[in-house]
């Protein structure tokens, strides 16, 4: 009778069933099977075969094999794997023993000895002033004071991944909180030996590689088998209440190097040309300082010239002078003196400049010559580029025979 039979408590009188009659089943049960592989007929037992009420031997025989299977199957679950990205940690009794490599491997099994596998390869991540989300801030991480005693809220990421198996899982309790302790640290310290403006703008790549470097610094020391590998700036500003401040600032700020750079341009604009009309004016003075000696010099050395011939002839020398000196006077002078010693004062008026132009142009001027002809003049000067004439009888002789020959 099997044991979830719904008959047995009513066949057996409602009591429970018989302990021993369930085992000598099982073993008739695995018997046969066994008899029905090797081909040979099984032994029922009872009356006919001479059975005394003992179990009999294949019973034995039935629960060794059950233990060899069980003992099997414990052996057997000892037999794990471990990828190329992982280690896996060997603990005999809790105790560690070995960190085992890639490939598949075998361990005592449970209880005696236990493993532990451990990615390597995998980043893991922690945020530092926030939570999944910037908006979602953490001010007692992100707020931290500079050098130039500023509150500023920084909200960062840091990643990282193990080198040491066994250290991660014997030196740490909880590892995301000591990698996320020694960062608040790190920055802090970094911050605080910063200005504002520097972690703010500028220095934001430096501020996170000297994080880095700190964090770990203060993991190895802690010996937790970790690697950091990156310090990400998420959000770097002012606290709300005071960014409204800060922009008024950031936009003076702003203004003042517009500024600056409009004033360097206009200098860079203006010097160059000042510096170049400098340099002309001087190269001016220059050359006409060396004009000014030069024609000083010649001066000088025409007058030594002359004296030298003025002293072998001095009259001839000075007439000569005086004639140049005239020559050179009245060469673009228009005016003639005419000098009356005797007669009248009348002075004939000659359109002299006009008969030069005539003259030049090639056809002379008729009506001038013909209204020109006996005008009277003042007494000091007129104008005409002809010699002085002396005798006014001969003046107006030569006159009247030139209006004579125009006519």
């Amino acid at each position: 009778m099997g044991l979830n039979d719904p008959q047995w408590g009513k066949k057996n009188g409602g009591g429970p069933p018989d302990l021993e009659e369930a085992l000598r089943n099982l073993n008739k049960k695995i018997e046969a099977l066994f008899a029905k592989l090797s081909g040979k007929k099984p032994n029922m037992g009872g009356a006919g075969g001479g059975g005394s009420g003992k179990p009999p031997n294949g019973l034995a025989g039935g629960l060794g094999l059950i233990v060899i299977i069980v003992l099997l199957i414990w052996v057997a679950s000892g037999f794990y794997i471990v990828d190329a990205s992982q280690r896996g940690v060997v603990l005999r009794f809790g105790k560690y023993i070995e960190a085992t490599q890639a490939g598949p491997r075998w361990h005592l099994p449970f209880p005696i000895e236990t493993v532990e596998i451990v990615s390597l390869s995998q980043v893991r991540t922690v945020e530092v002033g926030y939570r999944e989300n910037v908006k979602n801030k953490m001010l007692k991480e992100s707020l931290m004071l500079t050098d130039d005693e500023n509150i500023i809220d920084i909200q960062f990421a840091v990643q990282y991944f193990l080198k040491d198996p066994a250290d991660y899982l014997f030196n740490n309790r909880t590892p995301d909180e000591n990698v996320r302790q020694a960062a608040e640290t790190s920055i802090r310290e970094v911050v605080g030996k910063n200005k504002m403006d520097f972690v703010l703008y500028e220095g934001r790549e430096q501020v996170a590689a000297s994080t880095t470097k700190l964090i770990q610094d203060i993991l190895d020391r802690y010996k937790s088998g970790i690697v950091v590998s990156k310090v990400t700036m998420q959000n770097a500003q002012p606290p709300e209440q005071v960014q409204a401040a800060f922009d008024d600032a950031v936009k003076a700020g702003q203004d003042r190097e517009r500024q600056k750079n409009e004033g360097q341009a206009y200098a860079n604009d203006v010097i160059p040309k000042a510096k170049g009309a400098a340099a002309r004016l001087m190269q001016e003075a220059d050359g006409y300082k060396q004009r000014v000696v030069a024609n000083a010099e010649g001066d000088a050395s025409r007058f030594k010239q002359i004296l030298v011939e003025y002293e072998k002839a001095p009259q001839v020398t000075r007439e000569r002078m005086y004639i140049d000196m005239m020559q050179q006077v009245l060469s673009s002078s228009s005016k003639v003196l005419v000098d009356q010693k005797s007669g009248g004062n009348n002075l004939l008026y000659l359109p002299l400049d006009k008969l030069i132009q005539s003259t030049a142009a090639g056809s002379p001027p008729m009506n001038d010559l013909q209204t020109a002809a006996g005008k009277p003049a003042n007494n000091a000067e007129q104008v005409a580029p002809q010699p002085v004439v002396n005798d006014p009888s001969t003046s107006r002789d030569a006159l009247r025979s030139r209006d004579r020959e125009v006519r």
